[in-house]
């Protein structure tokens, strides 16, 4: 055993000496170019070292530029979808805008067609229940108005005015059920009493059998019943059937969208019926 360990030591020491000389005769040979072998050799893998780590370090540079180039796109991209965001929301309250000044472009119109008095509102609430519609304005006996005064618009005919508080009213339009006003045919002048159907429509009764009544026809108030003034827009007729008796049944398409009113206006001056009547304003 212990002549088995020396061997393997001889043999370690021969190799180690072998080396040595290998080396030593390497850094006393040159090369071609005049530079000794061991040497080049040397910087041959110590170049090799360092290209592999200069490659390691180029590597991760680039890595990281492109981290912080994304992050910055990330960054740009973000902001330009906050300002488009911004933008959006821009243009819509512009559009909003210009409809709101439209209708009350509208409004204004209607006011100066109209030789009556009137008090525009703006619509602050609606009825939760479809049988019974109604809407709130803000306007209320601070600014004139009373019980059963008429609700205009542009496009038509929206309702009365039934409850009345000191800076806001309640008003009934004509298609609740319990509304009704006196109209007429405008073409053939024949009359009758519009009635509310409670599905957002209008019902057209008491028109005589004999009436010249056709589709289309446009119906207006008669200003008989001491609310609506004469000659205001009711709707137009879609359809006319027979109910039986002396009287035809006629379905109105409402002229004004109840959906889509935002201002509305009151008419304060009294109807000539309502003038006429006993105990009417002078």
């Amino acid at each position: 055993m212990a002549l088995l360990d020396i061997r393997q030591r001889a043999g370690y020491l021969f190799l180690a000496v072998t080396l040595g000389h290998i080396l030593l005769i390497s850094a006393q040979i040159s090369s071609k170019s005049g530079v000794p072998v061991l040497e080049e050799v040397t910087f041959g893998i110590f170049a090799e070292v360092q290209r592999a780590a200069s490659a390691g370090v180029n590597g991760i540079r680039h890595v990281w530029t492109g981290y912080v180039a994304l992050r910055q796109v990330r960054r740009e991209n973000e902001e330009l979808k906050r300002q488009l965001a911004a933008t959006q929301v821009e243009v819509q309250q512009q559009r909003a805008l210009a409809d709101r000044s439209r209708g009350l472009e509208r409004l204004l119109e209607l006011r100066d067609r109209t030789t009556l008095q009137t008090v525009a509102a703006e619509i602050i609430g609606a009825g939760a229940t479809p049988d019974f519609r109604t809407l709130t304005i803000d306007k209320g006996i601070n600014d004139g108005l009373r019980p059963d005064m008429a609700v205009i618009s542009p496009t038509g005919v929206v309702g009365r005015v039934v409850v009345p508080s000191a800076r806001a009213a309640k008003v009934q339009l004509l298609i609740d059920r319990n509304a009704a006003a006196g109209a007429l045919i405008e073409r053939s002048r024949a009359q009758g009493v519009v009635l509310g159907a409670g599905d957002g429509g209008l019902l057209m009764e008491y028109v005589p059998e004999v009436a010249d009544v056709v589709v289309g026809d446009v119906v207006v108030t008669s200003g008989i019943d001491g609310i609506f003034p004469k000659g205001f827009v009711i709707g137009r007729i879609e359809a006319v059937e027979k109910s039986g008796g002396a009287y035809r049944r006629i379905v109105v398409k409402p002229a004004a969208d109840f959906s889509a009113l935002e201002e509305v206006l009151v008419v304060v001056t009294p109807t000539a019926a309502t003038e006429a009547a006993p105990g009417g304003t002078e």
